[in-house]
């Protein structure tokens, strides 16, 4: 059974979060292992915030040009141990590939 548009938009949501935290942080690394299009990882990690997810981009040390990671500052009424439990399901549901 297809996900509906609802589902499919907080289980991405959920499954990038999991990615954030995991280290895969930056647009260009959620790019590489979900194979989505730019605009919806950016669009996806900018509404981690309607979820109550506090998640800020943190510069690297010298870095210009907008280089550097997300990080998770807050998970608001999220449990990310369940996310991390239940990532593998999130992952094939929105059919995204199995990380190397």
């Amino acid at each position: 059974m297809p996900l509906s548009k609802t589902r499919s938009s907080f289980y991405r949501r959920l499954y990038v979060a999991h990615l954030v935290r995991t280290g895969i942080a930056s647009v260009p690394a959620i790019i590489e292992v979900t194979g989505m299009p730019r605009r919806t990882a950016q669009d996806t990690i900018t509404a981690l915030a309607e979820l109550d997810i506090c998640c800020e981009f943190e510069p690297g040390d010298g870095e210009r040009h907008n280089i550097g990671r997300y990080v998770i500052r807050d998970w608001g009424p999220v449990s990310p141990d369940w996310i991390s439990a239940h990532a593998d399901r999130l992952r094939q549901a929105l059919g995204y590939p199995a990380m190397p």
